[in-house]
């Protein structure tokens, strides 16, 4: 669906309207949004829309499907570019939308222990279903509020976790802004985190380096491994995910809290 990718232009436009420009994410000629992007960027006053291609304010920047700044495909892995520096994108809720964000209260820590399943390169950031629950525990038992977003895709619960029904993605972002930290792998709530100004505690492993697509906001944990960028399941993405334990996830969510 490509939500971080949306994040991560936004955060490319962090602050054309005070200049007077808006940004045209595409190819020079064409605006070229998905879905997604009609999601991400609503309300947004720095980024302009499909059709505006000719208007005097337009500053255009090359980041579109199959053509981002982050990395690049080489065979059967992404090349990174290690020279970019994610910059913490921007949501821009309406009224509805932040009073509905609003519905669950606030200071709760968001687990989410899934990745985006559908993707090839799920197994290399999956961290594991029992480790995200053994960290649910014992947050739990330190008297906090673990809960977990639960949307149409959704297919693991974590035991004793609060489950909170979401409509959107945005829908999610607004009530994770009412949170006090997030707690899951690299990918579109990790930018969300960073977007909505929440601390994360990020399971990066050895896929990609948190250098490039990680905020210095949040604790980004590789399990001490280089990033492979493969799109297959691998091996060296998972033993790096298998370095990190439970009481290192523990820590730093107690400690960003």
């Amino acid at each position: 669906m490509g939500f971080g990718d949306q994040i991560m232009a936004s955060g490319l436009a962090r602050g054309a309207a005070a200049l007077g420009k808006r940004i045209a994410f595409g190819d020079g000629k064409r605006i070229l949004w998905e879905k997604s992007s009609f999601d991400i960027f609503r309300g947004n006053p720095n980024v302009a829309p499909p059709g505006c291609e000719q208007d005097p304010d337009i500053e255009w920047i090359d980041f579109y499907k199959g053509h981002r700044k982050y990395n690049r495909r080489v065979g059967n892995r992404w090349v990174w570019n290690l020279n970019f520096r994610a910059t913490p994108g921007e949501i821009f809720f309406d009224a509805a939308e932040a009073t509905a964000g609003r519905r669950y209260g606030e200071s709760f820590v968001v687990i989410e222990p899934q990745s985006a399943q559908w993707k090839s390169v799920a197994p290399n950031k999956d961290w594991g279903v029992a480790n995200f629950q053994a960290v649910a525990d014992r947050l739990r038992e330190s008297g906090l509020r673990a809960v977990q977003f639960r949307g149409d895709v959704s297919a693991v619960a974590l035991a004793g976790v609060e489950q909170l029904r979401t409509t959107s993605f945005r829908d999610a972002l607004a009530i994770l802004s009412r949170a006090s930290l997030y707690i899951g792998s690299e990918g579109g709530l990790h930018h969300g985190a960073a977007a909505v100004g929440v601390p994360a505690v990020v399971l990066f492993g050895g896929f990609v380096p948190p250098s490039v697509t990680g905020y210095a906001t949040h604790t980004n944990l590789t399990g001490g491994a280089a990033a492979c960028g493969s799109l297959n399941r691998c091996n060296h993405c998972r033993k790096a995910m298998e370095a990190i334990s439970v009481d290192e996830v523990t820590s730093a969510a107690l400690a960003r809290l």
